[in-house]
């Protein structure tokens, strides 16, 4: 009752970082929070919260996350420990390892894929990477 961790600030607002149509990031990102993209980023993405890449979103690169949903575009490795959601829109080429998948009809999906129930949570602290096996 009284050794509840406190929320961090962005839990408390349920705040998401959002990345405009319009925007073109050439570099990686990395966050705790919840992320959504409606512009282009060409680099890495790491993040322990959730990604959306909107319908005008691309991303050519390697994204590390808990959970995704795709829309748009999206070229590289991508790796998932929980759920991938595929829209129909979407386009996706490469790598990518899941634990669960879900792909709308219409989908461009052309990538290998590879699900694992325990796959391995990267836990990100000030931009450094620990992982941590899941059960």
């Amino acid at each position: 009752m009284f050794n509840k961790k406190p929320k961090s600030y962005t839990e408390l607002l349920g705040k998401t970082n959002r990345i405009v149509e319009g925007t073109i990031i050439k570099g990686d990102i990395i966050s705790q929070a919840d992320f959504r993209l409606d512009g282009e980023l060409t680099g890495n993405f790491h993040s322990t919260g959730k990604l959306v890449i909107g319908p005008t979103g691309t991303i050519i690169g390697d994204i590390i996350c808990n959970n995704a949903d795709i829309e748009g575009k999206f070229n590289g490795n991508i790796q998932v420990t929980e759920v991938l959601n595929v829209k129909s829109k979407a386009s996706i080429h490469g790598e990518v390892t899941v634990g669960k998948l879900s792909v709308e009809p219409g989908a461009d999906f052309s990538a290998s894929c590879i699900m694992k129930s325990d796959v391995t949570k990267l836990m990100i602290t000030d931009g450094q990477e620990t992982q941590q096996k899941t059960s």
